[in-house]
């Protein structure tokens, strides 16, 4: 049976989950881990979400991804593959509350370059967090058991926020 799309109500104690779950992330991947970033709905103070921890971690190749990925399927996460972008693998680990999405980057990709400007963006312009947050909630509601076609619905809104972030920067 698909998964619901749920949207839970922004819990303070996010930001400090995702510094144990970095911690852990720092341990298990080691030296070649040149970043970790919190990104996704979970990462905006107040922002309604998904309950699950998105992650970035970002190593210096594609080969050290490859690598990464070995460790953390070995480590218990599920591999979710390479649906999003070229190079960029993602991982899943559901028995905690709340979950984690683990994505492993080569530095340099523009995906996460992406993600951060945009929680960056939403996290300094609360108009903005604020109309996500609806559309988010709608979304949950007109694809309540289809994970793929809520992020898809998002991807206008998502794409045009970044465009005025990358505006904002220059």
């Amino acid at each position: 049976m698909p998964e619901r799309v749920e949207i839970a109500a922004y819990d303070p104690a996010w930001p400090n989950r995702f510094l144990r779950i970095a911690a852990a992330l720092q341990a298990l991947l080691g030296q070649h881990v040149l970043a970790i970033h919190h990104v996704g709905s979970t990462a905006i103070p107040g922002l309604s979400a998904k309950p699950l921890i998105d992650i970035d971690v970002i190593l210096p190749t594609a080969e050290h991804v490859l690598a990464a990925g070995a460790a953390m399927e070995a480590a218990g996460y599920e591999p979710r593959g390479n649906r999003y972008d070229h190079d960029i693998f993602a991982f899943m680990k559901r028995q905690e509350s709340p979950g984690q999405r683990v994505y492993l980057c080569p530095d340099g990709h523009d995906t996460p370059h992406r993600r951060m400007l945009f929680r960056d963006y939403l996290r300094t312009h609360v108009e903005t967090a604020a109309a996500y947050q609806a559309l988010k909630v709608k979304l949950s509601e007109d694809y309540a058991y289809d994970g793929d076609g809520y992020t898809a619905a998002k991807a206008a809104f998502v794409n045009s926020t970044v465009e005025r972030a990358r505006l904002a920067r220059t």
